[in-house]
């Protein structure tokens, strides 16, 4: 299991995020709320994430925690803050976030850049690993390299854009994920026709069975996970 340090002073923010994170299937290993107990508490616990406000009372600021965290390792750093100015912004991209937040943030947003980021490590721990997930029960993946999707033990070859559409699906753990992050994730901020989605879409279900991705009209798509 994936485990998250928060580190926040404010303790009703804490304490949602906190829920939040463990209604997503993730191990809060702490809040802490200054520098002394972050690093103390990142040094025992170990933790895979860490949520990081940057403007914390009686103590040095999130940023200051972070430069030291980075000393010790590349654990993924996501800022917290309701102040995104650029002095800021330049700051804090100095230490290489994995992401940050404007407060306040909903309960999406975190769930989106927490997946994400789950994603990601467990790619980096399972790489070259012939280790098949189950999404359903004829189809699995594995992250041998990259993204592959296999339908009993048959490999499906998939494009690019594919990979990347059942990337933001998987990570969601057959959650609803909005169009409009599955457009950014792919396509980042480049414009594209309300056409190309659709087409994406019409290609990924005619390699599946289409009850596999299911599509919400206006809203967005899931996995619908069958386990």
């Amino acid at each position: 299991m994936i485990k998250i340090l928060i580190v926040e002073d404010e303790v009703i923010v804490a304490l949602d995020i906190k829920s939040t994170l463990i209604k997503l299937g993730y191990e809060v290993t702490d809040i802490v709320t200054n520098y002394d107990k972050a690093i103390s508490s990142f040094l025992d616990k170990k933790p895979d994430i860490v949520l990081m406000d940057i403007f914390l009372h009686n103590s040095l600021s999130g940023i200051e925690i972070s430069k030291k965290i980075k000393e010790i390792s590349d654990t993924p750093i996501i800022f917290m803050s309701a102040n995104c100015d650029d002095e800021i912004l330049l700051e804090v991209s100095e230490i290489d976030p994995f992401g940050y937040l404007v407060k306040p943030f909903n309960r999406n947003d975190l769930k989106t850049i927490i997946n994400l980021i789950a994603y990601k490590l467990q790619k980096k721990w399972v790489q070259n690993s012939d280790e098949k997930i189950k999404i359903t029960s004829n189809y699995y993946y594995s992250l041998n390299n990259y993204l592959r999707i296999y339908h009993l033990d048959e490999e499906i070859v998939l494009t690019k854009n594919e990979r990347l559409f059942l990337e933001i699906l998987i990570t969601a753990k057959g959650e609803l994920v909005s169009f409009s992050a599955i457009e950014h994730y792919i396509w980042l901020k480049k414009p594209i026709s309300e056409s190309t989605l659709r087409t994406l879409l019409y290609r990924l279900r005619n390699k599946f069975c289409y009850e596999l991705i299911e599509t919400i009209p206006s809203l967005g798509c899931r996995l619908n996970i069958k386990l």
